[in-house]
């Protein structure tokens, strides 16, 4: 009797075989070149001269009658301090003396040092160690706490090996990136990855734009140097996101772009002269859109022009800005860093979209102004507005010094809203001053009410003052 192969065994057999060669086929191309791994020694061989350890000494301070370790609230990059803990060896300053450890890097052979201002923020003493173990006393030349970036100076022996500044912006997504720097204290430790996203806004202030990756960053990072693979720095490791401390693939690099500019201008004096263009901007959300007639939502709405600015006369409220000096503008986070490096006395171009056509418009940049406003509580003399559910009342002297709303601000006060109302829905909140309903303005409840009747949109537009700040919000009213 003859055997017959079946011909559920002949397939099975042929398909391990198959899988057997796919499977070491895939090996092959999977395995990193060798010249790969020469490659990336090369580099990390070539630049971890130019990388430091930064030393900050802090005095002793009194523990705080709470018990309380540390105050974040105020403080550059608190919340983040918060989340992700401070650099190695700041977390008890008030128990005595102490000193913090982070990272930096060379950027002239004269001896200046880039690092994070909360490296050096506070130290009575600031100690540089190069790669070689070398130690030098380093002096502050200047700090901007707005984008954390400090600039520091030693009196080296002998010129130090500095690395260049690559161009952030010309970095792609999914790029390979090199990180270096002194994890809790470990110095030269090198990690990689790629680039995970740009231009996140990670922080309070609004000039820092960040690198995210996934390179390996903790504590101690921070002020160390983000590398591409032709050896430029194009960010500094500035921050993590973590709910343990530790690296998750979640790190903040600021862009090599912005170091350069906030080097180069404290270098000259020690400080940031940033460029202002004097208006108040936020998000086109697509109810804003709506109200608008915008057919996107992207761009700078321009919700207030202060007074005496460059703006003045140039930009109006419910202008959409587009683009600054050639350059996009897809949200509201991105022009202050544009503005905000620009060269003051500069003319540049800023494109609009103002009812509903484009213009393009010239102004002169200008000096930044630091301006700060306070919030409270409104009077309580109320009419109620029933389409919106709110309650308004006129604004007194006294509720519009209690809320800090400059004397020239005209329009009713928010006084208490309906739960689930469309006023809430939109956003409003108690203190806040409707300033226009739709096109008309409102200066008293009866106007609102005036204003109210005569909408025809929905949703409407509708302009308020929150603490000395105006914002477009859009309502729906049907």
């Amino acid at each position: 009797m003859s055997i017959r192969k079946s011909p559920l065994i002949t397939p099975r057999s042929t398909s391990m075989v198959g899988a057997t060669a796919l499977s070491a086929a895939l090996l092959a191309a999977t395995a990193i070149p060798s010249h790969a791994d020469e490659a990336l020694a090369d580099l990390v061989e070539t630049v971890s001269p130019s990388v430091v350890t930064v030393i900050a000494s802090l005095d002793a301070k009194p523990m705080p009658a709470n018990g309380q370790e540390f105050d974040f609230e105020g403080q550059p990059f608190g919340e983040f301090f918060k989340r992700f803990g401070m650099p190695e060896g700041f977390g008890n300053p008030q128990h005595g003396p102490s000193q913090g450890l982070g990272s930096g890097f060379v950027l002239d052979e004269a001896g200046y040092i880039i690092t994070n201002n909360h490296v050096v923020d506070n130290a009575s003493k600031v100690t540089v160690r190069l790669n070689d173990d070398r130690s030098y006393e380093a002096e502050v030349i200047g700090t901007d706490p707005l984008t954390d970036i400090a600039l520091l100076k030693i009196e080296a022996d002998e010129p130090l090996q500095a690395v260049p500044l690559g161009d952030s912006n010309e970095i792609r997504v999914g790029e390979d990136v090199v990180a270096i720097g002194n994890p809790f204290g470990l110095s030269s430790t090198v990690t990689t990855g790629i680039v995970s996203a740009k231009g996140r806004n990670i922080s309070d202030g609004p000039y820092a734009e960040f690198i995210q990756t996934d390179a390996a960053i903790n504590k101690g990072n921070s002020g160390g140097p983000l590398f591409n693979m032709e050896g430029e720095v194009v960010g500094i490791n500035s921050a993590i996101y973590s709910p343990s401390g530790g690296s998750v693939g979640l790190g903040f690099a600021v862009t090599s772009n912005i170091v350069e500019h906030i080097a180069a201008d404290l270098r000259d004096d020690g400080q940031v002269s940033r460029g202002w263009l004097g208006v108040s901007i936020q998000n086109v959300s697509p109810e804003l859109a709506a109200a608008m007639g915008l057919e996107g939502t992207t761009g700078a709405l321009v919700s207030d022009v202060v007074s005496g600015s460059p703006a003045e006369g140039v930009l109006e409220q419910g202008d959409v800005i587009v683009a600054f000096d050639g350059d996009k503008v897809d949200s509201s986070s991105e022009l202050p860093v544009l503005v905000g490096t620009t060269a003051i006395g500069t003319d540049s171009k800023v494109t609009v979209l103002r009812n509903g056509q484009e213009k393009v418009l010239n102004v002169t940049i200008g000096k930044h102004q630091s301006e700060t406003a306070s919030a409270g509580q409104p009077a309580e003399d109320a009419l109620a507005g029933k389409s919106l559910g709110v309650t308004v009342a006129p604004l007194s002297e006294t509720a519009r010094t209690e809320i800090g709303v400059p004397e020239t601000v005209e329009g009713v006060v928010v006084t208490s809203l309906q739960p689930d109302s469309p006023a809430a829905k939109a956003g409003l909140r108690r203190g806040d001053v409707i300033v226009k309903f739709g096109n008309q303005d409102v200066q008293s409840p009866q106007a609102l009410k005036a204003a109210l009747e005569a909408q025809s949109t929905d949703p409407a537009l509708m302009l308020i003052n929150r603490g000395g700040n105006q914002i477009f919000v859009a309502v729906e009213i049907a």
